[in-house]
């Protein structure tokens, strides 16, 4: 009997993001599900759909957790060395991000909130897995009643700059007893970092389940799911490492087992 095919949407913004998408879809191909990309101009009725990867981008607007913008920056990030492969990656990554990044200079996206939001909830709504990466972590956490940081600038010290690089550079603790201790298999790792903002107070049903040494929160996931999963860094610009790959095999898998069951759409 032939294996039904698994889709996964991936969504994004509508300009901007290539790279993200290819590296994603790549990921995602590689463990024998269909991506599928999602923007505001061409969303999907997520019925159609097997499992979710919401992507990274702009900050989430702070009105979403009742706050106002902030002013003011983070400090000057840390770059430090890799190995040769992480360096040949990064680089390539580098270059194509800056080649077909957004050139609006826009921080905010309303129209992606909105359409990620509702994906988040249907996702909910019908247990649908999902994986948040950067921006989607921290989406997935303010829909659930949380809140976020908008700068990380007082949590670092002068000697210790954050690390801000598509290399695997940031060590990050993960927790003992969580989901994604069983999918990494690991207590600690070095992940990149790319992001300006971090997960604050907790929505509803939120754990933690990986912090850098300074307390920066920097995976969830929730209790009473059974694949509901955000990471602050980028899975998908680390090919090289198989742990890392297992973020999208776990997903992959969730959504597997869920093929055939019933959903509504809201």
């Amino acid at each position: 009997m032939k294996q039904p095919k698994v889709y996964i949407g991936v969504s994004g913004p509508d300009k901007g993001g290539f790279v993200a998408w290819v590296m994603t879809a790549w990921a995602i191909r590689r463990c024998g599900a269909v991506p599928v990309r999602i923007t505001p101009l061409k969303p999907l009725k997520p019925d159609e759909l097997h499992g979710l990867v919401i992507g990274g981008g702009s900050d989430v607007h702070p009105t979403h957790y009742g706050e106002l913008m902030a002013k003011g920056g983070d400090k000057d990030p840390r770059l430090s060395l890799g190995s040769w492969l992480d360096w040949i990656i990064a680089s390539g990554v580098f270059i194509s991000r800056f080649l077909f990044a957004e050139t609006s200079g826009q921080n905010y996206a309303p129209e992606r909130d909105q359409l990620e939001k509702r994906l988040i909830e249907y996702a909910l709504y019908n247990e649908l897995p999902i994986l948040g990466i950067c921006r989607g972590a921290q989406l997935m956490n303010v829909i659930c009643g949380g809140s976020l940081n908008q700068t990380l600038g007082g949590f670092y010290s002068e000697d210790s700059g954050n690390i801000k690089s598509v290399l695997p550079r940031k060590v990050v603790n993960i927790s003992k007893h969580s989901q994604l201790r069983s999918i990494l298999g690991t207590y600690s790792c070095r992940v990149n970092a790319l992001h300006t903002q971090s997960i604050k107070d907790l929505g509803q049903d939120i754990r933690i389940s990986a912090v850098e040494p300074n307390g920066i929160v920097q995976a969830i996931e929730r209790s009473n799911r059974d694949f509901f999963v955000g990471v602050q860094w980028h899975p998908e610009y680390i090919p090289q490492q198989a742990r890392q790959q297992a973020l999208f095999r776990a997903l992959v898998k969730h959504a597997n087992a869920g093929i055939g069951t019933p959903r509504d759409y809201q």
